[in-house]
């Protein structure tokens, strides 16, 4: 295993906050590595959406809690997935790092969590009601972990992502 590199940042956040795209964002700006814990599972054990239909949450939290540790080990900027938090082993390894939460309202959300691919919202009929309430129950853990809140509402996320690489460079 490699060294992690030194502007290793974690991004968390609720679905839809813009952990992805504003994370390769800052990943360009720092000139550092990109990973995307839920590529790396869907790249390594499939569909995510298949993992909860066959195995469950508690496999796919499992199967993430690899995830989140390799790519720390990997270091760079490192978009985790919404309910990674969840899980007190992975929060325990976030309190080593650099961690971002980044927030969004219900209002800016609700055109973002559409589709499919989602298996946290899928059979609710008001999906976003139902991210609501996911959001809330996780909210604890987020702050818990977090050592900056970006909130990506209704700023342009190239905007945010200079912010957050500027916060990550005084914290090195």
């Amino acid at each position: 295993m490699s060294s992690p590199d030194p502007l290793t940042l974690v991004l968390v956040g609720p679905m839809g906050a813009g952990k992805t795209s504003v994370g390769r964002r800052v990943a360009k700006i720092l000139e550092v590595g990109f990973i995307d814990t839920d590529k790396r599972i869907v790249a390594e054990h499939g569909p995510i959406p298949a993992i909860f239909a066959e195995h469950g949450e508690d496999r796919f939290r499992s199967l993430e809690r690899v995830a989140v540790a390799e790519a720390l080990d990997a270091g760079g900027v490192i978009s985790l997935g919404g309910g990674a938090v969840a899980d007190a082993h992975t929060r325990e390894m976030l309190l080593q790092h650099p961690v971002v939460f980044l927030t969004v309202a219900a209002d800016a959300v609700s055109h973002r969590i559409g589709g499919a691919g989602r298996p946290m919202l899928a059979g609710s009929d008001d999906a976003l009601t139902r991210w609501k309430q996911i959001y809330e129950q996780r909210r604890g853990w987020y702050d818990e972990v977090a050592d900056a809140t970006f909130d990506t509402s209704h700023r342009p996320m190239k905007r945010i992502a200079e912010e957050i690489a500027a916060w990550r460079r005084e914290q090195a």
